[in-house]
């Protein structure tokens, strides 16, 4: 699916009009990228946008093998929400919060 896919689908869900819509579809693109830029995590109904830090390291040029300094730098990481997970998963989440056993379990004891 891509952003025209999306912008296509809130069009038809919400009822706006294709340009709203896409103007409403950039609108969070942009607000999401922008507090990614700032270095806040940003959650969602899908999942957690963060960014991650990667040290300065030492690479290789494949093609002549000569080491060269790979630069620190930031990338964006996603984690899927616990309900996105189960949904693709097609798992059903128990009304109980997933615990098992009773105050045995609490305690620590053995089943």
């Amino acid at each position: 699916m891509n952003q025209q896919e999306i912008v296509k689908g809130v069009a038809d869900k919400v009822g706006l009009s294709l340009k709203n819509a896409k103007g409403a579809v950039q609108t969070v693109v942009e607000l999401v990228a922008g507090a990614l830029v700032k270095g806040t995590s940003v959650r969602t109904g899908l999942g957690t946008f963060s960014i991650s830090k990667r040290g300065a390291r030492k690479g290789r040029n494949p093609k002549t093998g000569v080491a060269i300094k790979i630069a620190a730098s930031k990338g964006v990481r996603f984690k899927a929400s616990k309900s996105v997970k189960d949904m693709v998963n097609k798992r059903t989440t128990a009304k109980t919060g997933g615990r098992r056993g009773g105050a045995r379990a609490r305690k620590g004891g053995r089943r």
